[in-house]
């Protein structure tokens, strides 16, 4: 029993390394735009003063309380792309994370997964790839905390993020 317990532990801790660690091969290189923030920096964004801020701004510090970390790397060197489609393919077999949304648009590919928390919209990690079509750009997102899948759109209005009009059509499908 002891043995099984050990092995859990073990399997678990190496399944979050290797989530965190499975994109960062992109960070840094040439052609290859990132954007990483933490758990630290989510913590400070949150302290913002807020008091007499707007709705949209409240409930853009309530969720950013609840993220861990967020990774986007974009790219338009068909080289990277592949082998972030390659990257992002093998990940989504390993990690357990199960499709919300495709969608095929002019040739722009967009696939978003996500691994589920405790409700249907509950989310503990979230993954978007964008296939980028012609001169668009290839984004890989990764986004992991414990958050509510409704709350994206205020995330993606926030921080101006790539993908983020995809992400806002998951978030009022799955609704």
């Amino acid at each position: 029993m002891k043995n099984f317990i050990i092995t859990l532990v073990f399997a678990f801790v190496t399944n979050v390394f290797y989530a965190q660690g499975a994109f960062d091969k992109f960070d840094g290189q040439d052609d290859v735009t990132s954007v990483i923030v933490n758990k630290k920096m989510f913590d400070l964004m949150s302290k913002v003063n807020a008091d007499n801020s707007d709705k949209e701004t409240q409930q853009y510090i309530k969720l950013i309380k609840k993220l861990d970390y967020l990774k986007v790397f974009t790219t338009k060197n068909p080289k990277i792309e592949a082998e972030m489609k390659a990257s992002a393919d093998k990940y989504i077999k390993t990690a357990g994370l199960e499709e919300l949304m495709r969608v095929n648009d002019s040739g722009k590919n967009v696939k978003i997964m996500v691994k589920s928390g405790a409700s249907d919209t509950q989310i503990k990690e979230l993954l978007m790839f964008v296939d980028g079509a012609k001169n668009d750009e290839t984004v890989l997102l990764s986004l992991t905390g414990n958050f509510d899948l409704n709350e994206i759109s205020v995330l993606t209005d926030k921080m101006n993020l790539p993908g983020g009009t995809d992400l806002k059509k998951a978030s009022k499908n799955k609704k």
